[in-house]
């Protein structure tokens, strides 16, 4: 399997030539590294080109590598069911620059490219409707990047004076928290509120 995948990497950058950067098999599936600006045409001929035939388009992703100059790995993942094989196909990209869209090869990848602006900030450009898909219409920031807060930026609740939902900055209702890093497992070298009676218990069993 390592030498059919290894050869069919050969035969994609053979046809990529100028477009593919590196190829490799990973976890048991080939992984080919492209130019950002290249997708459409990495995509199209993946689809088209007989040796190949990843008609399936699965889904598109990415990975936030903050100290990176191009933090962005977006990474897509195709099926051929004529050669029952995957491929991994990624590009590397940064906050400003943007990947076009690759709708018109693989129209299903529409909503997984709204994805990845709203929850990563990975500029689509191409794309017929690149809106937020699962945050909500005044959220700020995008949560899956590495550096977003886990409180995030701002609150929503419904306000019954107003009759709407309205938008607050996070107050948390603790300022901080003490914690003892011990193990559960090991259990804690103190009583926890409400452990009193079964210590109790086990000490006069000991005696």
């Amino acid at each position: 399997m390592q030498e059919k995948l290894s050869a069919l990497g050969q035969t994609i950058a053979g046809a990529l030539a100028g477009s593919v950067v590196d190829h490799k098999v990973a976890v048991g599936e080939l992984a080919v590294t492209v130019k950002s600006q290249d997708i459409v045409k990495v995509m199209r001929v993946l689809r088209d080109d007989p040796r190949c035939r990843f008609v399936s388009f699965i889904d598109a992703t990415a990975v936030d590598w903050p100290a990176r100059e191009k933090r962005f790995d977006v990474v897509y993942h195709l099926l051929s069911p004529y050669l029952n094989t995957r491929i991994r196909v990624k590009l590397e990209t940064d906050e400003a620059t943007p990947v076009p869209s690759i709708i018109e090869v693989f129209p299903g990848a529409d909503w997984f490219e709204r994805e990845l602006y709203d929850l990563y900030g990975v500029l689509i450009t191409g794309h017929p409707d690149m809106r937020r898909l699962l945050t909500d219409y005044g959220f700020e920031g995008h949560p899956l990047r590495k550096d977003f807060p886990l409180t995030g930026f701002v609150e929503v609740r419904w306000d019954d004076s107003v009759k709407r939902v309205v938008y607050e900055p996070v107050r948390l209702s603790q300022e901080f928290r003490n914690f003892d890093f011990l193990s559960p497992w090991e259990g804690t070298d103190y009583t926890l509120p409400g452990d009193e009676k079964a210590r109790d218990e086990k000490a006069g069993k000991g005696g």
